[in-house]
Parts: structure tokens; C-alpha cells; sequence
């Protein structure tokens, strides 16, 4: 067994496109339109799909906004430097909710973003070997 995608609802495709591959830099891996159901699937992340788990935006067509519920947690991706990627992502006009620093009782360098739609995504910094 693997994990496969996570799927969030979007309020607005393209803005969450956008932000997931232009702000985080992930790519568009595939996209499926369901006119009878008044749907769209898109599946975003960093490598194809057979190798690596990836995010899927499913935009129902008559939903604008979505509240976000006290169940969510958040994203988690793993960057090389949690310091840099958010400088980048300020740059790139994402917003950091969370400055890159040690955790709360811990040492692990995080930091957390969150995209156009609320949700949260965390950047946990790899550890160097």
C-alpha cells in the first residue's frame, strides 16, 4: 500500500493552480472536467504520480467557498531550507503565516504558509545527515 493524493475543495481553480505551481513550484500533472456532476479534478505535486503521493484541487463548479472546519490540520512538504523557501514565497506573493523556526519543544526547523483557499501548508526543513 501507498498513499496516493490528498484532496482539498478550491473556491477558485486557476487562483489555487497558480498559487500550487507557481508559488510552491509544483506541476500540473493532470486535469479532468465532469460536466454532469459540475466538477473539476486537478492533480498538482512535485514528481509524476506513480512515484510520489500528490495533491488533488476539486473545484465544484456552484461552490466559491468552503468553510474550513476544526478536522483540518494542514500540508506538509519537506524543503531544504525553510528560511529561503519562504522568502521565495513572499517574493513569489504567497503568504507566510508562520516564520521558519524550531518547533514548539523541539528542534525541527518549520514554517507555514497558506494558500488563497485557507488552508495551511507546513514546510518542514530536511534534516542534514
Amino acid at each position: 500500500m501507498r498513499m496516493l493524493h490528498t484532496m482539498i475543495r478550491v473556491g477558485n481553480l486557476q487562483r489555487s493552480i497558480d498559487f500550487y505551481t507557481q508559488v510552491l513550484g509544483m506541476k500540473l500533472l493532470r486535469q479532468k472536467e465532469y460536466p454532469e456532476g459540475r466538477f473539476t479534478n486537478t492533480f498538482v505535486g512535485y514528481d509524476d504520480e506513480s512515484k510520489t503521493a500528490v495533491l488533488e484541487l476539486t473545484y465544484n463548479w456552484d461552490t466559491a467557498k468552503y468553510d474550513m472546519g476544526s478536522g483540518y490540520g494542514h500540508v506538509a512538504i519537506e524543503v531544504d531550507d525553510a528560511y529561503k523557501t519562504c522568502a521565495e514565497v513572499k517574493k513569489r506573493g504567497g503568504k507566510v503565516t508562520r516564520e521558519p523556526g524550531p518547533m514548539k519543544h523541539g528542534t525541527t526547523v518549520i514554517a507555514f504558509v497558506e494558500d488563497p483557499d485557507g488552508y495551511k501548508i507546513e514546510f518542514v526543513e530536511r534534516k542534514s545527515a
